[in-house]
């Protein structure tokens, strides 16, 4: 099975909250998580950053006035996906720390979360969810990663 065709960009916003997050992301990992979840060519961005920056992308996006583990800004689904992830490293940290998860295996997790909101896929209703967290599942797996809704 060919993998579609993806352009990524890996940014690394300048923050001390951040550095430390720098290795367990390399650019080949994030690819492969990324790929993982597509199922047409995309143009992805994928941005790490600290807390003000989450929180403030949040807010002004979202109405929520905190930081979250990840933002999906989708612009375009087929045939060509065009994206930016962001993720709050301080929050994935968190959430891996609570969770008992290495710290690569959420950053797994919520980058294939992010690359199927991309493509338009979503979890506001039940029947949503079970297919996007079906779809998180079988990505993950190809990753070795475990079913992170086990938990």
């Amino acid at each position: 099975m060919t993998q579609p065709a993806l352009t990524l960009s890996l940014q690394f916003a300048r923050d001390p909250q951040v550095a430390s997050h720098r290795p367990a992301l390399p650019r080949a990992f994030v690819s492969r998580c990324i790929r993982a979840a597509l199922q047409f060519p995309a143009e992805i961005t994928v941005r790490i950053v600290g807390l003000e920056e989450g929180r403030s992308l949040n807010h002004d996006y979202r109405k929520k006035d905190y930081a979250t583990n990840v933002l999906t800004f989708d612009y375009a689904h087929e045939p060509l996906v065009m994206a930016d992830l962001v993720l709050c490293a301080p929050v994935v940290e968190q959430e891996a720390l609570a969770l008992g998860l290495p710290l690569p295996d959420h950053y797994a997790h919520l980058l294939v979360h992010g690359a199927l909101h991309a493509q338009g896929h979503d979890h506001e209703l039940d029947d949503e969810a079970v297919q996007m967290e079906s779809l998180e599942v079988a990505a993950l797996a190809r990753l070795g990663v475990g079913n992170p809704y086990l938990r």
